[in-house]
């Protein structure tokens, strides 16, 4: 039989709740945006929603546009615009927090630098692209004496923290195995993975770290064991020249009729297609600040977002497989797929009292003795996607490390320096794994 309850309980953001009340009359914590791309642009928005929480005083951007656009929004005085993150970090400290929202592969001499100057640190997934980065990051927190917070936003989401409590009370038993599914999603992959910033491990990092390594912490967190063995399978499959229809363009914009209409992939009718929509947030806004047709046209005919998906400069991965083994004989599988509809993260865990399954919203637990199924609702209507704010995770990470810094309290964040290393580590050797064709163990 089955009966459906709704999840009850405080999730890791009510938890911050009398903190932040308690802080309430004192001066909000304030931050510096190093990165005013998306990332950067969503953590700021969240203290325009919140100023009782924190406040942004300063923003280091390259691109003209974002950083203008940027600074009248958050009504910034000259002084406090930065053309790069270098000259921001060169200035005497004037905030309490940098946001270290750059590029994946800039991010470890910002850390280093705004650390030296005291800041306490939140810095966007990943830490860095490879493992003596990410020590180094550590490192500077913690010779530095401040806080580093990673935007592991998974972890802090009602859906999340709700899970956590079925398996913390023994629910299903303890925990066997465990079978987690990423699917990106055909057009995010293609937006971000293929025509954009992460389709070149040279230029950012692997799939699995740019995009996956929220799972793999995810697991690393829900699991609540050491991570002792890895092995790995995966390849671009789909995404290459050899795939494109004859006939067809490098140019969207360019391609005949008959073959860019039967395109699923076709960045002119989806670009075009969201401003139809009204959205002009992500991810319209990071193909262009120009939100008229013409102006997203011309994006698409100069810029990197209008190339045919089967002539671009990607080698990342679009579909991969990583197999687990964690301390105490636990078991997992994650997969990670473009070829889906977009749609929140799902995931299995077999225990030895029960089964659970999860969509990202919806937790339903089988129970082996008695043979009901409950079925609880985190209450977050989401599909746990960037567009929804990772199911309400964007804000609770904010939450939880503005409540951090304004209180003095590192406990109130879930994803530190120690436990960010582990589960990167867990990404580094899994794709040393794919690579050699070997299991590997881990330290």
């Amino acid at each position: 039989m089955a009966r459906r309850i709704v999840a009850v309980g405080p999730d890791c953001r009510s938890s911050m709740t009398h903190a932040m009340n308690s802080f309430e009359h004192g001066r909000p914590p304030r931050l510096l945006i190093l990165g005013a791309g998306s990332r950067g642009g969503t953590y700021a928005d969240y203290v325009r929603r919140h100023p009782d929480e924190g406040v942004v005083v300063g923003v280091a951007e390259p691109d003209a546009a974002r950083r203008e656009a940027f600074a009248r929004a958050y009504g910034l005085p000259p002084e406090r615009v930065y053309a790069d993150w270098q000259s921001a970090l060169t200035a005497p400290r004037f905030a309490d927090i940098a946001v270290i929202a750059t590029q994946d592969a800039d991010h470890v001499a910002p850390v280093e630098a705004a650390a030296a100057l005291g800041y306490h640190l939140l810095l966007e997934k990943p830490m860095a692209p490879d493992e003596d980065g990410c020590r180094r990051i550590v490192a500077a927190a913690g010779a530095a004496g401040v806080m580093l917070g990673v935007c592991h936003v998974l972890r802090y989401t009602a859906y999340t923290q709700a899970l956590r409590r079925v398996l913390d009370v023994g629910t299903i038993g303890d925990i066997v195995s465990v079978e987690h599914l990423e699917p990106v999603g055909y057009w995010h992959q293609a937006h971000s993975f293929v025509r954009g910033h992460w389709r070149n491990e040279a230029h950012s990092s692997p799939m699995l770290l740019a995009k996956s390594c929220h799972d793999l912490d995810w697991l690393r967190y829900v699991v609540g064991l050491p991570c002792e063995r890895v092995s790995s399978f995966g390849s671009l499959k789909h995404f290459r020249r050899g795939d494109q229809p004859p006939g067809a363009s490098d140019r969207c914009v360019t391609c005949p009729p008959e073959i860019e209409q039967r395109c699923p992939y076709s960045a002119t009718r989806y670009y075009l297609g969201q401003l139809e929509a009204g959205n002009t947030g992500w991810p319209l806004n990071v193909v262009t600040t120009d939100f008229t047709p013409e102006g997203v046209l011309d994006a698409l005919t100069r810029g990197p977002y209008g190339r045919c998906v089967y002539a671009c400069d990607n080698d990342v991965v679009d579909h991969q497989v990583v197999n687990f083994g964690f301390a105490g004989g636990v078991t997992a599988t994650f997969t990670m797929t473009a070829f889906t509809r977009a749609r929140g993260r799902e995931t299995r865990i077999f225990g030895t009292r029960g089964e659970l399954y999860g969509d990202s919203q919806i937790i339903r637990v089988y129970d082996f003795l008695t043979g009901d199924t409950t079925e609880l609702d985190s209450d977050v209507a989401s599909d746990g996607s960037i567009l929804s704010g990772h199911g309400g995770g964007d804000d609770g990470l904010m939450k939880a490390f503005l409540a951090a810094v304004a209180h003095d309290d590192p406990s109130l964040i879930l994803s530190g320096p120690q436990e960010t290393l582990e589960s990167h580590l867990m990404v580094f050797a899994a794709e040393r794994a794919r690579h050699e064709g070997r299991v590997v163990a881990l330290g």
